[in-house]
């Protein structure tokens, strides 16, 4: 026979903002549940077919006549985990600059600090989510109907407008709002959008409604984390101070020290004075600029975490001046990357600055006092606006996004990067002998024949400091699953629907999974036949939002004759959710222990 456990996932409110406070995603990450892996350990022996024994296992041992069938177990089943997979999407473009499908692994060479690698993993992603499709249902009895047609406007896209108004000005910020708001007009019935901030101040959760959207928009505000005032003397930009502070940089200490030396009046006597100013200046440029960098990625990252719980294609389209990332939150730019890639998140960006203007032509930055001082100057500040504009491609290169920068038409940037590529080819390698020290990787990826194609991936990634915690990757590889809308097929299993209407405000809804035994993998432990499978059940609202899920776990310990009157009829396990009526989109998971193998369905209930 069989036992199982339950876990029922808390229902969740739509958060109010991705910024603040942990608990927001709290019940996000109950939801996820999951506790898919406990200590890790080796695979189980060979599997046989059902109602044999796996070959070259010693001979079983008498089972106990008086053993129950039926056991329960809290702790859920062991699955295999990828430690330290390092995941790098491709974009292969023709000369037209269109996103090229049809590849195959072995057309790809993968070099890891100029060394070759070896890829174990490979996979192409499609833009275009795949649409739930509903699915049949056993007769309802009185009081119960089967499952809704599948409504035409079930979202399939989301996108998640990412403002960044801790760094953008006045002008840029009115620009880029504008052209936001043209392209939320051209958002068809199966996307939903939300508008979020780096800021956390003004937020709008995914919805379909037009006029919501463009009323937060037209709230959107500059708000940046330090106050700079007005004219500063000495004026030091973040890459300056992080030049003078992090990389003692004796030329840039020298120019601030001039430049103060000027703007306060300062005569050459009081060079030691002008120093010390200078360095006081740049420490508080250096805390203010951290500060606003670790909120920009922590928003970002934890959108993406927000994003991994829609079922559905995932984009991020973040409109920023962009802003420098030193070396102290490179292993975060890492993480915020290897989250997005396991999440299916694409993140592209539109530079809202627009053209570039050169500062030494720009008329709005006060005349330099000196020849020296604004030449140097000038030159600081155009790296520094390329470092802004790195930060903004790594993000995108990185997760098989689009870039738009330089140029002033930003409403056509917006409409190229919103769409993401046909294709995005998916490379995953182990890194050989990698020394957990944190260091930078370089990583290059060629086409062994190009043909006149050219390829955009991820240019590296920092080696971690610890390992990977085998119980935190299994359960992010079945988040994963749960929070896609791809199906699978790994495992033999039907997904059917019920529901119960009992007033204008009260329902219930049952999802019944099916496990077809004649093609499951059973272990012969001591006359048994054993597995063990998680079967995690998941209900989504119109506009995607996670409302509430249930874990199951089966234990099977069959005898023979059992398995042999059941192995044509199967068994159903039935998880049932308390709902208000409304539209919800169904995600069924199911994994076992011994094939370590997974299957995932879709399904829709309409509950008038």
């Amino acid at each position: 026979m069989m036992a199982e456990t339950n876990k029922t996932m808390p229902a969740c409110g739509n958060p109010s903002a991705i910024g603040g406070t942990r608990t927001r995603f709290g019940c996000f990450f109950a939801a996820v549940f999951l506790a898919a892996a406990g200590a890790q350990q080796a695979p189980p022996p060979a599997a046989a077919a059902p109602g044999t024994q796996a070959p070259n296992n010693p001979a079983p041992a008498p089972a106990n006549p008086n053993a129950p069938e039926t056991t329960t177990r809290e702790e859920p089943a062991t699955f295999k985990t990828r430690v330290n997979l390092v995941m790098v999407p491709v974009v292969v473009r023709d000369k037209q600059g269109h996103a090229v499908g049809g590849l195959q692994q072995e057309d790809f060479q993968l070099f890891d600090k100029g060394k070759p690698q070896i890829i174990t993993k490979f996979s192409v992603e499609k833009s275009g989510g795949k649409v739930a499709q509903t699915v049949e249902t056993p007769a309802p009895k009185e009081g119960q109907a089967s499952d809704a047609a599948l409504p035409a406007d079930t979202p399939d896209r989301f996108v998640a407008y990412l403002f960044d108004d801790i760094h953008l000005v006045p002008g840029d910020l009115i620009r880029v709002r504008e052209s936001a708001a043209r392209h939320m007009n051209t958002l068809g019935p199966t996307d939903r959008a939300a508008i979020y901030t780096t800021s956390g101040q003004t937020q709008l959760e995914f919805t379909d409604d037009r006029d919501k959207l463009h009323e937060t928009l037209s709230r959107l505000m500059p708000r940046p984390i330090g106050m700079r005032g007005g004219s500063q003397c000495p004026d030091i930009s973040y890459y300056m101070a992080d030049l003078i502070v992090n990389k003692n940089d004796p030329t840039a200490l020298s120019v601030a020290t001039q430049e103060t030396l000027l703007c306060s009046s300062m005569d050459s006597t009081m060079v030691s004075s002008a120093q010390q100013i200078a360095r006081g200046a740049a420490q508080r440029e250096i805390s203010i600029g951290d500060q606003e960098t670790r909120v920009s990625l922590l928003v970002i990252k934890d959108l993406i975490r927000r994003m991994s719980a829609m079922p559905g294609q995932r984009t991020i389209i973040l409109a920023s001046p962009g802003f420098i990332t030193n070396y102290d939150v490179q292993q975060d730019k890492t993480d915020l990357l290897d989250r997005a890639i396991h999440a299916n998140v694409i993140i592209s960006a539109v530079d809202a600055r627009g053209l570039y203007t050169d500062p030494e032509f720009d008329a709005s930055r006060p005349s330099p006092m000196s020849a020296y001082t604004g030449r140097m100057k000038g030159n600081y500040d155009r790296d520094a606006a390329r470092a802004q504009a790195d930060v903004l491609a790594e993000l995108a290169m990185g997760t098989g996004g689009s870039f738009f920068e330089n140029n002033n038409d930003l409403a056509a940037g917006f409409q190229k990067v919103a769409a993401p590529p046909e294709y995005v080819y998916i490379l995953g390698f182990s890194p050989q002998n990698l020394k957990l020290d944190g260091s930078f990787h370089a990583l290059k990826v060629n086409l062994k024949e190009a043909g006149g194609l050219t390829s955009q991936a991820r240019k590296g990634y920092y080696a971690p400091k610890h390992l990977s915690d085998a119980q935190e990757t299994a359960k992010a590889e079945l988040q994963e699953a749960i929070f896609s809308r791809e199906e699978m097929h790994e495992l033999p299993i039907d997904l059917h629907t019920q529901y119960f209407k009992a007033s204008d405000v009260k329902a219930s809804v049952t999802v019944i999974t099916h496990v077809d035994l004649r093609h499951l993998r059973l272990r012969k432990v001591e006359g048994r036949n054993h597995n063990s499978l998680t079967i995690v059940s998941a209900l989504f609202d119109r506009n995607g939002n996670y409302v509430i899920g249930n874990q199951k776990l089966v234990e099977l310990r069959l005898r023979d004759d059992t398995l042999e009157k059941r192995v044509d009829s199967g068994f159903s396990v039935r998880s049932s959710f308390d709902v208000k009526p409304g539209t919800y989109l169904i995600r069924l998971v199911v994994r076992d222990a011994e094939g370590q193998m997974m299957s995932a369905a879709n399904g829709a209930v309409e509950i008038p």
